[in-house]
């Protein structure tokens, strides 16, 4: 697959994605926007408004400004750049709030279908908050921001879904990419050890330290790897993207203290 075709089929998850969250937004009570999520902070309003800010952005709307003051929940640059949609939008009808994310979404993605990227290295002309991504980057990244925004909008609301489509493996699956440097570099795990994590619904991930310390891909499952994590994608997903604890069973194969180390450095999402 080239570069045109894997961005190409970037943005059709991402599009599956937005729409599958405008649908659940619009079969929201509108008491259910004010319910807290696993995002310290944020409630479901805060969660759609966010997405409704990048979105429009990202289809060619303006940068916003607002004065966001200094949440206890935020740090950084881009926690509080993240805030200025929350807050521009906390008197808006949530109804207004969802029509922007189609809109955004719409118009983007008849800009991408006219216009497709065609060089995964290239920087795209628009971006938020003048972050320095590549197309690969940005392309691959919005599918994970907005499905993991409709789950923590479907655990605030006890709504379970989309766990089985194709934003869901894609995030997950993106995701479990970093299990390479969880273990070289957060766990602190020696040269030649092996972890492999056995995932639901796709194939097992398997991963080395190297001679310099990095964490580094296996192109199989090696016989006799330290250690086997074990665990459905919603799990997975909850404690890579630092939500809450896994909310199925976790198994550990082989090294247990290497494993509880692992799982226990999981979260690699701000």
């Amino acid at each position: 697959m080239d570069d045109q075709q894997r961005l190409a089929a970037y943005v059709e998850v991402w599009k599956q994605a937005v729409d599958d969250f405008v649908a659940l937004l619009e079969s929201l009570p509108e008491q259910d926007w004010s319910l807290p999520t696993d995002l310290p902070g944020w409630d479901v309003r805060a969660v759609a408004s966010h997405t409704a800010h990048l979105e429009g952005i990202l289809a060619g709307g303006p940068e916003e400004t607002a004065e966001v003051g200094e949440p206890a929940h935020v740090s950084g640059f881009l926690g509080l750049y993240t805030e200025i949609g929350v807050v521009n939008r906390r008197e808006l009808p949530v109804s207004e709030i969802v029509e922007e994310i189609r809109q955004a979404a719409k118009t983007r993605y008849a800009m991408l279908r006219a216009d497709p990227p065609t060089d995964a290295s290239a920087k795209p002309e628009v971006i938020f908050g003048g972050v320095p991504w590549s197309w690969e980057t940005l392309l691959r990244n919005r599918p994970l921001d907005v499905w993991m925004h409709d789950q923590d909008v479907r655990r605030a609301v006890g709504r379970p879904g989309g766990m089985d489509g194709e934003p869901a493996r894609h995030t997950a699956e993106y995701l479990a990419e970093a299990l390479g440097f969880v273990l070289a570099k957060k766990v602190g795990a020696t040269p030649g050890t092996t972890a492999v994590l056995e995932l639901a619904g796709s194939e097992p991930f398997a991963f080395t330290v190297n001679d310099a310390g990095r964490g580094e891909r296996l192109p199989a499952v090696p016989p006799s790897p330290q250690v086997t994590l074990r665990m459905d994608r919603e799990s997975f997903v909850c404690l890579a993207g630092g939500r809450r604890p896994a909310p199925g069973p976790v198994a550990v194969e082989g090294d247990a203290e290497l494993g509880q180390r692992i799982l226990d450095s999981l979260a690699t999402t701000p």
